[in-house]
């Protein structure tokens, strides 16, 4: 007999798969792809690939001045619902992250602050919301529409200097929320299969 399939609650807590190293099988759809990424500073063998290999025992490690950050660069804007992100504190110690600022925009000069996350010793995937902000019927979060996302490592536990981050992925709204800027959102089978170039 199997069990159903239930969504996780959607009331801003943080969904804590513990321990678990390979990437949640969540049901919001998985954006990171269609991003261009890039991290501030990266030791060689040890950059923003590592964010989205899938392998536990590779890690973004940083390699630079404080704050470190991961950019995400979208070509067109998105709504952005969720992060995933993963962290092993039992194995990196004061290089894991105690908290991460988001900030999402149109553009690398208008970024603005959209959350603000404390993490404590985290070991395995943290899936959280990106946005604090009620949707309009107050069973979950509205999601965040940018053509950039930036998560910064505002500080390290143990008051660590560089960072480690074994895994990152961004996550798209349940239903396909179009963008507020497209002026004509049709959807019409006709009209999705030539909505972009190839």
């Amino acid at each position: 007999m199997s069990t159903p399939n239930l969504l996780p609650p959607d009331d801003g807590t943080p969904i804590i798969h513990q321990g678990s190293r390979k990437p949640p099988v969540l049901p919001w759809p998985d954006i990171s792809s269609r991003a261009k990424w890039s991290v501030s500073s990266f030791k060689f063998g040890f950059g923003a690939e590592c964010l989205l290999d899938g392998d536990p025992e590779t890690f973004w490690h940083s390699d630079g001045p404080q704050p470190h950050f991961i950019t995400i660069e979208f070509p067109r804007k998105v709504a952005i619902q969720k992060l995933s992100i993963h962290l092993n504190f039992p194995q990196d110690d004061s290089y894991t992250p105690s908290t991460l600022a988001i900030r999402a925009g149109t553009g690398q000069n208008d970024l603005q602050d959209v959350r603000v996350v404390t993490l404590d010793k985290p070991d395995g995937w943290i899936t959280f919301d990106i946005s604090s902000e009620p949707n309009a019927e107050a069973d979950g979060f509205n999601p965040v529409y940018a053509y950039v996302l930036q998560i910064i490592v505002a500080a390290n536990h143990m008051s660590g200097k560089d960072t480690h981050v074994r895994g990152l992925r961004v996550l798209g709204p349940l239903e396909d929320t179009t963008c507020l800027e497209e002026e004509f959102p049709f959807y019409s089978p006709q009209f999705k299969m030539y909505e972009t170039l190839r």
